[in-house]
C-alpha cells in the first residue's frame, strides 16, 4: 500500500475496533491486532506507518513491545494509550522512544492529532529544533519556583511527594502546577512530560 497504514495493537477488541472506526471515518488506513506477539509475528510485511498500543497487555505489555521494535530497529513511531494514568509510565515509553502518550478516556481529536503529526513526522530536524527552540522559551518563562515543581512532575512526583521535596503544602503544589501548564501550554500531564523529555533531546 501506498498510504501510510496505523497498526493498531489492543487485547481490548472494542476499544481496539472503537479506534479503528474513528480513524477509518477520517480515511486513514488501519490494520488490528489483538497482541504484540500478533504485530512482532507480522514485521516482516508491516506496511510503512505509525503503531497505537495500549499498555498494559497480557503476555507482552506495551513498553516491552516498544523495546523489542527498538531492538530490531522497527522504524515506526509509537503512540501509546493508557487507561493507567501514571506520570513515570509516561517517562519510561518516552524515554524508550514513544512519540506520544494518551490517557483513557481520551477526546477523539486528541488521538486523531497525534495521528496526524506522527504520520506527517518526517526526518526534518529543522522543524524539531524549531519546536523545541518554542519550549525552551516556555520553559525560560516560569518562575523558579515554577521550575521546581515542573522537575517535580516531570520527574514523576505526585504533588504531596513534591511538596514534600519542596517544603510547601500540596495545595501550593496544585497552584504552580496549574501555572506551569498554563505556560507550558499543556493540555494534559502526559503533553508536559513530552515537552519536557523533546527540550531535553537539544
Amino acid at each position: 500500500m501506498s498510504e501510510p497504514v496505523v497498526h493498531i495493537v489492543d487485547d481490548d477488541a472494542p476499544m481496539r475496533d472503537s479506534v479503528a472506526f474513528l480513524l477509518g471515518a477520517e480515511d486513514i488506513l488501519t490494520r488490528t491486532y489483538e497482541s504484540a506477539r500478533a504485530l512482532l509475528d507480522r514485521l516482516h510485511a508491516l506496511e510503512p506507518g505509525c503503531i497505537i498500543t495500549d499498555i498494559r497487555m497480557p503476555e507482552m505489555n506495551g513498553l516491552e513491545m516498544v523495546t523489542e521494535l527498538k531492538r530490531l530497529q522497527v522504524p515506526h513511531p509509537v503512540i501509546v494509550l493508557t487507561g493507567h494514568a501514571d506520570v513515570s509510565l509516561a517517562v519510561q515509553a518516552m524515554k524508550a522512544g514513544v512519540v506520544d502518550f494518551l490517557e483513557k478516556p481520551f477526546e477523539d481529536e486528541a488521538l486523531l492529532r497525534a495521528v496526524r503529526a506522527t504520520l506527517s513526522r518526517s526526518g526534518d530536524e529543522a522543524c524539531r529544533q524549531k519546536e523545541r527552540a518554542e519550549l525552551a522559551v516556555r520553559l525560560a518563562q516560569l518562575t523558579a519556583r515554577e521550575r521546581d515543581v515542573y522537575e517535580a512532575i516531570v520527574a514523576g512526583d505526585s504533588n504531596k511527594a513534591a511538596a514534600i521535596k519542596l517544603g510547601i503544602s500540596p495545595r501550593t503544589v496544585e497552584i504552580y502546577r496549574a501555572n506551569v501548564m498554563s505556560k507550558m501550554h499543556a493540555n494534559s500531564l502526559s503533553e508536559l512530560v513530552r515537552m519536557a523529555l523533546q527540550i531535553e533531546r537539544r
